[in-house]
């Protein structure tokens, strides 16, 4: 039936007002509807052969089956036989070099009246959607977390260099409540993946039975061999939260298909709201995500009386596992030789920490995790150093060094002006004389230690 299906409870009132011996346009007029609308109704329902009681009688879906009863053009001949043929037409796509064209030409040769292209390729896609039902996944309070990295960035200044800082994030969610977590991380490494992850965890306040994470090799951009791999890191991390990890399958995107909604969600809740603000720490950062990332988990949803805070506080946050008392932090090991300047780098950051000298050249074992860098030399901490990620800088400890490091440590314009006034009251003069050139400090250190000396031996 052409134009637009009406709904059942109005056909009855047609039917009603026919009953009652109105004229058609006489139904038209009341019921809203064109004259012509009238007409269709009516000669289909003389041709239903059912009396208007009967019709009456029955629920409006089964009505709608007597008016609707489908597509003519499903029931045709030619629609059969094209169907007959739908299996063999996909495993056909399957081989090289056939497409939907080509086997529309051979249709056409045996079947002249046969559908055209644009038909054919309509009931080709009616008939895949027909094989593939879409299935609704059902979830069940703090069984799975669904972790993702978006595939836009967020960026900082960094304060030192006026360098614009590139930051991936990190998102996850429970499908239960549709509970979301986002934060700023430096790269997708196992590093940053790993402590995302266990942040999110801590900012659940508890632990889910699995962890869902997207194809684990499209986690880590490139292979690092100072780093072990991500499915033995997240292992690592399972095991200490009492958890376990089950990767989404691929080429399955409903498993991921709500991470990645709340992706797209967070793309106009937080990117777009932090577009027109600078940030000069990946902290700072962090800290504005945060607040957004609240507003957005308070805000109700729009089809649901409720917020996703709400309905994970309620539902979901009682049945979560309990953290363990140690937050989990990646350990990393490598063995160096301490070098001549009582230094070891480590290579990874290009960054050197120092050690005490009396270990110079012997093989010491450096365990670091995200934020120490412990050095044992014979089984025995020798060194503990905040890890620093400035390349090429060095970190250093100054009784580590002899005596004549040390001194080089120390030196300063302060340190030569307090010894110059110890000496004589015209040295430390002269000193202020040298320092005030304008010259750069530590240019001039060589002529301060030569003429301490000269007075020392005067």
């Amino acid at each position: 039936m052409a134009g637009k299906t009406r709904p059942m409870s109005q056909i009855k009132q047609l039917l009603r007002l026919y009953q009652q011996g109105k004229a058609k346009k006489e139904i038209a007029r009341i019921l809203g509807i064109s004259k012509n609308t009238v007409k269709i109704y009516l000669h289909k329902y003389e041709s239903l052969g059912h009396s208007i009681d009967d019709l009456l009688g029955l629920d409006d879906p089964v009505l709608e089956g007597k008016f609707h009863a489908g597509n003519p053009s499903y029931k045709e001949p030619r629609y059969e036989q094209l169907k007959s043929q739908m299996d063999y037409f996909f495993m056909e796509l399957k081989r090289d070099g056939v497409n939907k064209l080509t086997l529309w030409q051979e249709y056409k040769e045996v079947n002249p009246k046969g559908y055209s292209f644009s038909q054919f390729c309509h009931h080709l896609k009616q008939h895949q959607k027909a094989a593939k039902p879409s299935a609704v996944l059902h979830h069940e309070p703090a069984d799975k977390l669904y972790i993702d990295f978006a595939g836009k960035q967020l960026s900082y200044i960094d304060t030192k260099t006026g360098e614009i800082i590139k930051c991936q994030v990190f998102v996850a969610c429970l499908p239960y409540s549709d509970y979301a977590f986002a934060m700023a991380v430096r790269t997708q490494g196992v590093e940053d993946f790993i402590h995302a992850l266990s942040c999110c965890l801590i900012y659940l306040g508890g632990v889910p039975k699995a962890i869902v994470p997207d194809n684990l090799k499209s986690a880590v951009i490139k292979a690092d061999r100072y780093e072990p791999k991500l499915n033995v890191a997240l292992d690592d991390l399972a095991n200490h939260y009492g958890t376990t990890i089950i990767p989404a399958r691929v080429r399955h995107p409903k498993d991921k298909a709500l991470v990645e909604n709340q992706v797209k969600i967070i793309y106009s809740r937080v990117y777009a709201k932090l577009r027109n603000r600078q940030f000069h720490s990946l902290n700072e950062l962090n800290q504005s995500i945060a607040e957004k990332m609240l507003k957005h988990n308070q805000t109700r949803m729009q089809i649901k009386p409720y917020c996703r805070e709400e309905k994970f506080l309620a539902d979901e946050k009682p049945r979560l596992q309990p953290l363990p008392a140690t937050v989990f932090e990646m350990r990393f090991y490598k063995e160096y030789t301490v070098g001549l300047n009582n230094h070891i780098g480590l290579y990874k950051d290009r960054h050197y920490y120092s050690v005490p000298y009396v270990h110079i050249g012997r093989k010491a074992m450096v365990i670091y995790t995200r934020s120490t860098v412990s050095i044992y030399v014979n089984n025995e901490l020798v060194a503990m150093h905040p890890r620093s990620y400035l390349v090429g800088k060095y970190t250093s400890v100054k009784d580590h060094l002899c005596s004549t490091h040390q001194h080089w440590m120390s030196r300063s314009p302060d340190y030569y002006m307090k010894i110059a006034q110890k000496r004589s009251e015209e040295l430390h003069n002269l000193f202020v004389h040298i320092f005030q050139q304008g010259i750069y400090p530590e240019q001039l250190y060589r002529t301060c230690d030569g003429l301490l000396r000269l007075h020392r031996n005067s």
